[in-house]
């Protein structure tokens, strides 16, 4: 078998269609058929999918060898990226997945770009967070913000932000006059709340039952912009890290005193990848920003 037989098994087994697969990897579907069927000869006759119409599902023995693949291919970008690094190569790619941006972080990628202008990002959006943790565990990424540490053996799991959680409500709203409150007093308010697929869902939902109620949720959405807007048009109110709240003649934000409302990010990374200079030092100077700037807001 050769690399590009491993390329193409793991393009098909990810789309789950021979025909699309081929259009993403610019081969006609019957050179891609011809490939799957000398891979499966080369490894005993074995095959590796189920045919179920036009699409193909990888069946036992498909996936006990996709794990391996995924193992190889990963093992030679690594060695690929170690290679450049011992020539020196002052150049790469940073790859990380963060859902929701810490306060600052901006600032993080322009000085780092700022030293290292031929060094690339490649920031993704995990819609959850077992998506975010399998492009950790597979090895896809280097690092990941995250407001749930990595709990698994040999992870990093390093806090770098704090960030209130807040009540943000119309300007109209009783609560508009307040400066804090307890959460208890917003039981029966109607709820403007991200999707449940969302990890922060299940922050809103678990500090809502701290304070004693189920919150009543008349509408979710996937876009912290389309809460403010909803917020702003008094649908309801809702809770949100404060970093997402827009500046807004139309709302304002009224900061919870009990239960304790507040998250930590997290930057995540797994012990045994290898992380090309180009991640360390990006990982250095995050961590370093991150310390300087809590100890200067402990000292203000």
């Amino acid at each position: 078998m050769d690399l590009l037989q491993l390329k193409y098994f793991q393009k098909v087994a990810e789309i789950r269609h021979m025909t699309k697969a081929s259009q993403e990897l610019h081969i006609t579907q019957p050179a891609l058929s011809q490939t799957i069927a000398k891979l499966e000869k080369d490894i005993g006759g074995v095959p590796l999918f189920n045919r179920e119409g036009r699409q193909i599902r990888l069946n036992q023995y498909g996936e006990a060898f996709l794990k391996k693949v995924n193992i190889a291919l990963n093992a030679l970008e690594e060695g690929r990226r170690e290679v450049d690094d011992l020539a020196g190569l002052q150049q790469g790619r940073v790859s990380l997945d963060t859902t929701f941006i810490p306060p600052h972080f901006p600032n993080v990628i322009n000085q780092f770009t700022e030293k290292y202008p031929d060094i690339n990002f490649d920031i993704s959006h995990a819609s959850s967070q077992e998506e975010k943790e399998n492009l950790l565990v597979n090895g896809e990424i280097d690092f990941c913000i995250t407001c749930h540490p990595i709990d698994y053996k040999g992870y990093h799991n390093v806090p770098i932000q704090r960030e209130d959680i807040v009540l943000v409500v119309p300007k109209t709203h009783r609560f508009a006059s307040m400066t804090t409150l307890e959460l208890s007093e917003a039981a029966k308010e109607p709820f403007i709340s991200f999707k449940k697929k969302q990890p922060f869902r299940e922050t809103v939902e678990n500090l809502c039952l701290k304070a004693g109620f189920k919150p009543n949720i008349i509408c979710e959405t996937d876009d912290y912009q389309i809460i403010n807007n909803l917020v702003a048009s008094k649908l309801g109110i809702s809770i949100v890290p404060k970093s997402l709240v827009e500046k807004s003649k139309l709302t304002t934000v009224v900061h919870i005193k009990n239960p304790i409302s507040e998250r930590i990010y997290y930057l995540s990374w797994k012990d045994d990848r290898y992380l090309s200079l180009a991640a360390q030092q990006f990982r250095e100077l995050l961590i370093e920003h991150y310390t300087q700037l809590n100890v200067s807001n402990v000292e203000d």
